[in-house]
Order: structure tokens, then sequence, then C-alpha cells
């Protein structure tokens, strides 16, 4: 079972910078893409970004496309993955709780159904 955990939200002014980490444990999920959602207040949760087994390959959602990078560190003899995602230039939009996914698939992807193990979230508000 992979359970992913975040941490690093908290309340950071408008323009300001947050790194939030989210740390995943399981033999295999050194193996599989994971990724980044968002969801506001009032709104759907979406895609933020995606990264592959390897770290190599990435994708972003467009609103946070240059402000946002996600990166990860693989510790197979740990059995144990930790996902990044850098945010810079918040604004107000970005204020939402994050979650963090592991996708039973090697590549990264936009999709929410190819996500089969969620975080519990971390909330970042970004105030004006």
């Amino acid at each position: 079972q992979v359970q992913p955990v975040e941490s690093g939200g908290g309340l950071v002014q408008a323009g300001g910078s947050l790194r939030l980490s989210c740390t995943a444990s399981g033999r295999t999920v050194s193996s599989y893409g994971m990724g980044w959602f968002r969801q506001a207040p009032g709104k759907a949760r979406e895609f933020v970004a995606t990264i592959n087994w390897s770290g190599i390959e990435t994708a972003y959602a467009d609103s946070v496309k240059g402000r946002f990078t996600i990166s990860r560190e693989n510790a197979r003899e740990n059995a144990k993955s930790t996902v990044y995602l850098q945010m810079s230039s918040l604004n107000h939009e970005d204020t939402a709780v994050y979650y963090c996914a592991a996708a039973r698939v090697p590549y990264g992807t936009r999709s929410y159904n190819e996500y089969a193990y969620w975080g519990q979230g971390t909330r970042v508000i970004v105030s004006s």
C-alpha cells in the first residue's frame, strides 16, 4: 500500500514562495508517476503538475507553468519517494488544499482517474 503524506503548506503573502513536500512509501512507489492536484473552496479538484518515475519528464497546468516546479527523489533502498512542488510568485488564485497522488503507471499523467493513491492534503493560503 502506498500512502502519500504531504507537508509544507501554510500562509504566505502574495508574490512569495513556498515548497510543498510529499513522501510516499512502498516497495514499488519509485516506479510510479506522481502528481499534485489542488482544490480551492467551492471548486473542483484540478491538476497542477506531474512527474514521471525517473523525474525526467514533467508537465504543468497552464495556470502554474513558469511559476511552479515539480521534482522528485527516489530512495529505492528505503522504498520511498519524495516529490516536491516549489511554488513561486504566488497569488490569491493559488489558495487551495494541495494533494499529492501516486499513479500505478510509470509516466506522469494529468488524468485524475489514473491516480490510485492520494494524500490527505496540505492547505496553502495566499494573502493579498
